[in-house]
């Protein structure tokens, strides 16, 4: 069975990397221009100056934005070039912030690196002798030194990955999104294979290449800790606090780069000057297209990959000292890495059914397609975590349970996987009945803009916490069933099975961000209105399935910090935390404010960076003649270095608070104060992040529904341009940072705190406690 499992965990993973290169390679068929960008740019002074046609404006060659036979009147030749530039200006950009942002990253990583090494090894004076085994009593595990060593490779390995899941996720959302303008041409169909097949590209990249690397680091590892699996599966921990680590960045530093750009180009451009969104007459709209690269794809895809490490780390530790970990049963110990593997075969055999077996025909199609990938893919998995769990696991085994031992047969856990999967489903349905305009509570929020702002951001607040209900529902459910049947270890599976499908979430997530600068390149481009009707209804769908992917990571995260937690209190020996005791119940008051401190630095972040860019635009409609005419050009470059230098500048602080407060508690006040602080984090924090999601999300729609007056309704709500138009334009403004910075970010801070925890609880127990002792 070793060999099967050492045969089936690279094979599926090179299978899902395969699969992704496939989908590029259809993708990639669709040509841009016949021109080089570079040249199109060259030919206008540059990427960020090149001369774009306001709404309304026509070209004299009708053709389109590519050189398809099918063209129908969109632009020709100057079109094409008009394309290219556009694109390359968005991913000269988004490559430019990235490089700046990864400079950053590389030296807090040497660092950060350097504080591991020296906490792990410091337990024992940096001793090279053997040490007790914790778990396994009468057997010598490897010094403490070793681990210290293989905690920081597998640190930087999970950094090193989790940057590269979001550059490639950004490299492919950069290159695909003119091609859907291009497509949009041919019809609704093409334009939405060509959206969804570069999104899976994103996602099975990012699935594989996690599940590869984790398995040659075990693999490797393996080879120096030899029969010592304690001590290799707490060493490979380290993997998950590098690519969670990586994520925070990403998400705050995306988020407020793009929410910088996004409500200064709505506040100028939409409200005082009334004109479309993504208008080039903007200055602040290429800023707004590179900000959905860098915050809603590249730091999307390390969010999702920091959840999937610290999951499967979660999931592998607790495993490790079990009975079949003590038995040396490799097959049972992966059997987390198996469950992805399943997941990879099933989100391949679910994307073919948007792509090729039932193919979107209408504007209609669109959202049911999205929502049947969701119902398929679980469909599916349920089946493969049936067969994964049957043929790897033993019938019966015992699991560590807080100094007791907890019988638990293999059926026990596929309830435990399939509970987190379906719960995810359950997540992702409420969230899109919150989200989307199809439904009464956003129709609701846009019928309160009839009174004005303050009504549509009170009624987008009241959604917001009562679409909390729900989904904390669903993940209690879960808590207690999966722990019920098989303790910590049953909670860390439950996180697995509700990220299992993670390939079609992430092409679901990154599909709508790639839509977005379809219609934005669309728009800029000065295509028919018949084109950006199609491009706006595949946006419409991704600002819903935006919001689901969030409510997946924000769910998953709950199940994940608390099985890190759980894996945590063991490590550093707790058989009981009493929170009637005051160094817990002190740590649990604080952990619970955590969430709102972090919310409120990073809201300030974007407020701060979007006044300065709102100023810029300003400045530039009244200095530049003829620019509202459509006669000058906009200094882009400006708006994009006004968001590059916010976004770097003020996502060290939120950063240094989510890093310091678990290694402040821990060294100074000990692992009881610590634990409090963890759950304090946990439970408020989901209950913020899902709240301040949702209702960003139903503020960004309420304002859809109104510009696209598809029903009597809406129109009678509209048009562009109308009071109640201004009032959902101030809404989504305020909404974007809550569902784009804050709220998202806010699942990555109480999963990062539980995972730096786990990996430096060794030191903890050992030194910690400097006050309280």
């Amino acid at each position: 069975m070793v060999s099967a499992a050492d045969a089936v965990i690279p094979a599926c993973a090179a299978v899902g990397i395969a699969f992704a290169v496939w989908q590029w390679l259809l993708v990639s068929r669709v040509k841009v221009s016949p021109y080089s960008a570079a040249a199109a740019a060259a030919r206008n002074g540059g990427a960020g100056r090149a001369v774009f046609r306001p709404e309304g404006e026509v070209d004299d060659d009708d053709g389109g934005c590519g050189d398809d036979e099918e063209a129908d009147g969109d632009g020709g030749v100057a079109a094409m070039a008009r394309c290219a530039e556009i694109q390359s200006a968005i991913r000269v950009g988004a490559n430019s912030f990235l490089f700046t942002q990864y400079k950053y990253l590389a030296a807090f990583t040497a660092v950060f690196a350097v504080v591991i090494f020296l906490f792990l090894g410091s337990v024992h004076r940096f001793s090279t002798e053997s040490q007790p085994c914790q778990y396994t009593r009468g057997k010598a595990c490897k010094p403490a030194l070793a681990n210290a060593v293989f905690s920081t490779i597998a640190f930087l390995l999970g950094a090193a990955t989790s940057v590269a899941s979001g550059f490639l996720g950004m490299r492919i959302a950069t290159a695909a999104n003119a091609r859907t303008t291009v497509e949009a041409r041919r019809g609704i169909g093409p334009a939405f294979a060509a959206a969804f097949r570069s999104g899976a590209v994103m996602g099975f990249l990012l699935a594989s290449l996690g599940l590869l690397v984790l398995y040659v680091a075990i693999k490797v590892f393996g080879l120096y800790y030899g029969d010592d699996w304690e001590g290799l599966y707490e060493s490979i921990t380290g993997y998950g606090l590098g690519g969670s680590s990586m994520a925070l960045f990403g998400r705050v530093g995306g988020g407020i780069y793009t929410k910088a750009a996004d409500v200064g180009a709505d506040l100028v451009g939409k409200v005082e000057r009334n004109i479309p969104e993504d208008d080039p007459r903007n200055p602040a709209v290429i800023a707004d297209n590179v900000g959905d690269n860098v915050g809603d794809i590249a730091g999307m895809g390390s969010d999702l990959f920091g959840s999937y490490a610290e999951s499967t780390c979660a999931a592998l530790f607790v495993g490790s000292i079990s009975s079949f970990g003590a038995d040396h049963n490799f097959a049972a110990v992966s059997y987390p890495l198996l469950i992805s593997s399943a997941g990879l075969i099933v989100c391949l055999i679910t994307t073919l059914f948007a792509t090729d077996l039932y193919r979107v025909k209408t504007v209609d199609g669109v959202a049911p397609a999205l929502k049947l990938q969701l119902l398929i893919s679980t469909v599916l998995m349920t089946v493969g975590v049936l067969v994964v769990t049957f043929t790897a696991l033993p019938h019966e085994f015992t699991m560590f349970d807080f100094g007791e031992v907890k019988r638990v047969k293999n059926w026990h856990l596929f309830f435990c996987v399939t509970i987190g999967l379906w719960a995810g489903l359950a997540i992702g349905f409420t969230t899109e009945y919150f989200t989307s305009n199809a439904y009464s509570p956003v129709r609701d929020v846009a019928d309160s803009c009839r009174t004005g702002a303050a009504t549509n951001v009170i009624f987008g607040l009241a959604l917001g916490y009562k679409s909390v209900i729900v989904p904390v529902f669903a993940i209690a459910v879960s808590i207690y069933v999966s722990f019920t049947l098989a303790s910590i270890y049953g909670i860390a599976v439950a996180a697995l099975g509700m990220l299992s499908t993670v390939a079609t979430g992430l092409a679901i997530d990154a599909y709508g961000p790639i839509s977005d600068n379809a219609g934005g390149i669309a728009e800029m481009a000065g295509m028919s209105h018949r084109i950006r009707q199609r491009t706006d209804a595949l946006d419409a769908a991704g600002n819903t399935t935006a919001a689901i992917g969030k409510g997946f990571a924000i769910g998953s995260a709950a199940l994940v910090s608390l099985a890190l937690f759980g894996a945590f209190v063991s490590r550093a020996g707790m058989a009981v935390i009493n929170v009637l005791s005051p160094k817990v119940f002190v740590g649990l008051v604080v952990g619970a404010m955590l969430p709102y401190w972090f919310s409120a630095m990073t809201m300030k972040s974007v407020g701060s960076a979007a006044l300065k860019m709102v100023e810029e635009v300003r400045r530039q409609f009244a200095a530049i003649p003829g620019l509202m005419e459509g006669r000058a050009t906009p200094d882009y470059a400006s708006c994009v270095r006004i968001s590059t230098d916010a976004s770097l500048r003020e996502m060290m602080p939120p950063g240094a608070l989510v890093l310091l407060a678990p290694l402040v508690a821990g060294t100074f006040f000990g692992v009881q104060t610590l634990a409090g602080l963890l759950a304090g984090a946990l439970v408020s924090g989901v209950q913020v992040a899902i709240s301040a999601s949702n209702s960003g999300g139903a503020w960004d729609n309420a304002k859809k529904y109104i510009e696209a007056g598809a029903s009597d309704h809406a129109k009678a709500l509209g048009p562009k341009g109308s009071d109640a138009h201004k009032a959902a334009v101030i809404g989504d403004t305020i909404g974007d940072p809550l569902k784009d910075t804050s709220g998202p970010s806010l699942n990555i801070l109480i999963k990062l705190m539980a995972v730096e925890s786990l990996v430096f609880a060794p030191f903890f127990a050992a030194h910690g406690g400097l006050i309280f002792k």
